[in-house]
């Protein structure tokens, strides 16, 4: 199991929202890049970075520092926040992201997200796949996390498997930054469905026994590396076995 220890960005510093929401935000430190190289120090070797002012004006992409945190750490770096054309994608490779975050515009545009995984190759993109339970389906939320689709998760996923769609990351939003744990029994039934996918789990984090006997090949660690829960080391051993 690979660890993604995250870090969401605001104006250059490091912060974590409640459920998606910019209104319940907490501010860990004004160092990302400290943050990332301590990560890299305890022996991680992925880190998930989330451009939250990207997210909301793709203008206010932290390009520069983005490029900076990779440069600086060696780490390898999944980022996303707001992409909204391939020319988004293309600039955050160029800047040294090994994988690109797509979650919205795939919503918006599946024909866009094939094309991008035809183009770029299924290591370099990963499916954001954020879901509402609501009458016993998870479906695919939009609206900035507020409300959701009439897609639910599995129709999602299958739309892009003929374009050689690997990488998801599946987030509970129920659960994220709750530390109430992660919702197993939604990531058990997505790998029996698509075992053949790379899934992260994400939301709800909250101890080591969360991370262990859990049905994902990666697991998104934020706000209980943030409050001292446990630390990266300590998560990496736990799921070394």
């Amino acid at each position: 199991m690979i660890i993604y220890p995250a870090i969401d960005l605001i104006g250059g510093a490091v912060v974590r929202l409640h459920k998606g929401d910019f209104d319940q935000l907490t501010q860990y430190g004004t160092d990302p890049v400290a943050v990332a190289k301590t990560y890299a120090d305890a022996g991680a070797t992925w880190l998930h970075l989330v451009d939250l002012d990207g997210a909301k004006n793709p203008q206010n992409r932290q390009i520069d520092l983005i490029a900076n945190i990779i440069s600086s750490t060696g780490l390898l770096v999944q980022t996303g926040g707001g992409i909204r054309s391939a020319d988004d994608v293309a600039t955050l490779l160029d800047a040294g992201a090994a994988r690109v975050v797509i979650g919205s515009l795939a919503v918006r545009d599946p024909d866009l997200l094939k094309q991008l995984l035809y183009s770029h190759g299924p290591e370099k993109i990963c499916l954001a796949a954020d879901v509402i339970l609501q009458n016993d389906t998870f479906y695919i939320a939009v609206s900035g996390w507020q409300e959701a689709s009439d897609l639910s998760l599995f129709d999602f996923l299958n739309m892009f498997a003929p374009a050689g769609l690997r990488h998801v990351l599946c987030t509970d939003i129920d659960r994220d930054g709750t530390l109430r744990g992660f919702n197993r029994e939604l990531y058990t039934s997505v790998k029996q469905e698509f075992s053949y996918l790379q899934l992260q789990a994400s939301g709800g984090a909250s101890c080591l026994e969360d991370l262990k006997h859990l049905d994902a090949d990666g697991v998104i660690i934020g706000k209980a590396l943030y409050e001292g829960r446990f630390s990266v080391a300590e998560a990496l051993e736990a799921t070394a076995c």
